[in-house]
């Protein structure tokens, strides 16, 4: 799947590569240069980027109530200087090597894998949406085997780069389209799956629960890929120290009674994981997805 495709190389692509070249120039800057120029791109994206602005807005406004206007203009702020932070940041799992990361990265609650391990049980991680989540499996394919899930990019060339920095931390990536069963067959004590659960991906295989107190399309699919790959669920979320410049990946505790029976009640103890990592660090999960995009009968859209 890394092998170079030559036709990558065809005149369509050099503005893509242009770009791709100025983005190489920014891994090698020091931290603190990447995450200045990062906070001026989210000031300049917050400024004149209004419909993305206003996806962030809506969400905070649904799932952080409590925040007065001025508090959710500023956490939107925030969030958007964390977004293009992480954007630039990504360029050092492109273009520097795999040891230098290493070095700025840290793990906590690397103690339920291990609990798992000793268990013999599969594992799936439900990686979060936070803005830093690329680094989740950086950070894991370290120290463990591990594989999951992708969805192909639109832009051949970023598809290519994408898919070559993944596969320097997982054996390997299946198409969402190929279905589950590729999933649950690989699964084996020691060998950890990654799943993003949070995505608003339609009312097909989704339930309304819970998410912040919002009624939330929520995927079943989690559900019953831990049933059959007979697993455990560990909710799993990136996050940047700011003043330390450390990658800090969390894992939480193993969600408990999951899954049961009930769809609905599996999706709400997935969410009320998750949201349990988000509140460490809200300004940092990916606000600016439609995650309230599939609303029930009778409810207004609201983005």
């Amino acid at each position: 799947m890394t092998t170079f495709p030559r036709d990558l190389l065809a005149p369509r692509h050099w503005l893509t590569w242009a770009g791709v070249g100025i983005f190489a120039g920014i891994a090698w800057l020091p931290w603190q240069a990447r995450r200045w120029l990062g906070r001026h791109l989210g000031n300049w994206i917050y400024r004149h980027n209004r419909k993305r602005r206003a996806v962030v807005l809506s969400n905070l406004h649904l799932c952080l109530p409590a925040l007065t206007n001025t508090q959710r203009e500023q956490m939107a702020h925030s969030h958007l200087q964390e977004y293009a932070c992480a954007m630039l940041d990504y360029s050092i799992l492109f273009f520097r090597t795999r040891r230098h990361v290493y070095q700025r990265t840290r793990i906590s609650g690397r103690e339920h894998l291990e609990q798992a391990i000793a268990a013999g049980q599969n594992v799936i991680l439900m990686l979060g949406h936070s803005v830093w989540l690329e680094f989740a499996p950086v950070a894991i394919g370290q120290y463990y085997r591990a594989y999951g899930s992708y969805k192909p990019f639109h832009n051949p060339v970023i598809n290519w780069l994408i898919a070559r920095s993944r596969l320097q931390d997982v054996e390997f990536v299946v198409a969402r389209e190929e279905g589950m069963m590729k999933l649950v067959k690989a699964l084996e004590p020691g060998r950890f799956m990654f799943f993003l659960p949070d995505e608003d991906h339609g009312s097909k295989h989704s339930v309304f629960a819970p998410f912040f107190g919002v009624p939330k399309a929520t995927l079943t699919t989690p559900a019953r890929l831990t049933k059959l790959g007979k697993a455990v669920a560990l909710p799993i979320m990136a996050f940047f120290n700011p003043t330390k410049g450390d990658y800090e990946i969390v894992i939480g505790s193993p969600l408990t009674d999951f899954p049961g029976k009930d769809e609905t009640q599996n999706a709400q103890i997935l969410n009320t994981g998750l949201q349990t990592l988000i509140t460490k660090h809200p300004e940092q999960y990916m606000w600016v997805l439609k995650l309230f995009r599939t609303r029930s009968e009778n409810e207004p859209p609201i983005y």
